[in-house]
């Protein structure tokens, strides 16, 4: 093991110092750190060596599972799965597809919190590799710069493009947005349906989990306040 490497075998949990094994720990919803793991050599491999691969690879799980790929809606699902991972639903592990980020000067002297909400995303939970589908709602206070508002659906998605947990999903929006802004007052609100929770296990349809992060003068009660209120009228 490589210095300060996390072994989640070993992970104590909760007070009672109870040891989990890693279908446990990930069932309780455990994340390591901000950024996402990836490993050094996650770029060596080309998009289409890594299509071919997991082409092979999910083909083998469908006939484990004992699917006929001979049936004409079968045959081409592992090629499906294999270009969908790649270049649709976790596109956003590549650091190439980064939104790029064009700032203007605040000419109008705003000085107000702007806020874009309800902006859709569809993630995929890294313990189960099923949907995460919720909404983001954002808000910053300019330090002299504003962004364009389709960016700020391009950032969520370019982070919800990924194996995530929600924890990890808001901490990225929100650091990403106070570095490209150079300001800390940003606000990030999740609310979204696990479907590792919704359609697998105790099978509760009726969940919902929010997360949210508070920079800066979002931190201030009234400033809280008035994001909150007019994220939820």
């Amino acid at each position: 093991m490589k210095p300060n490497e996390i072994s989640l075998n070993s992970l104590l949990i909760d007070n009672d110092h109870f040891l989990l094994n890693d279908e446990e720990i990930g069932d309780n919803h455990v994340a390591t750190s901000i950024e996402t793991p990836m490993r050094e050599d996650a770029f060596d491999l080309s998009d289409s060596e890594k299509i071919a691969i997991i082409e092979s690879h999910f083909r083998e799980i469908m006939l484990t599972l004992g699917l006929d790929l001979t049936d004409d809606s079968l045959r081409g699902t592992p090629k499906r799965v294999a270009k969908m991972y790649i270049q649709e639903i976790f596109n956003g592990l590549n650091p190439a597809n980064e939104p790029k980020i064009a700032l203007f000067d605040n000419k109008y002297g705003y000085n107000e919190m702007l806020i874009e909400k309800n902006i859709s995303f569809y993630s995929n939970c890294e313990h189960h590799f099923v949907p995460i589908v919720g909404k983001t709602h954002i808000a910053y206070i300019s330090s002299g710069q504003v962004i364009g508002l389709s960016k700020l659906n391009r950032i969520v998605q370019y982070f919800a493009k990924r194996p995530q947990v929600q924890e990890r999903l808001t901490m990225q929006i929100a650091k990403f947005l106070q570095k490209v802004l150079k300001t800390d007052h940003v606000a990030v609100f999740i609310d979204a349906k696990h479907l590792c929770v919704s359609s697998r296990g105790v099978k509760d349809d009726a969940t919902s989990t929010i997360t949210s992060y508070y920079g800066g003068k979002f931190q201030e009660e009234n400033t809280k306040r008035e994001f909150l209120q007019s994220i939820q009228g």
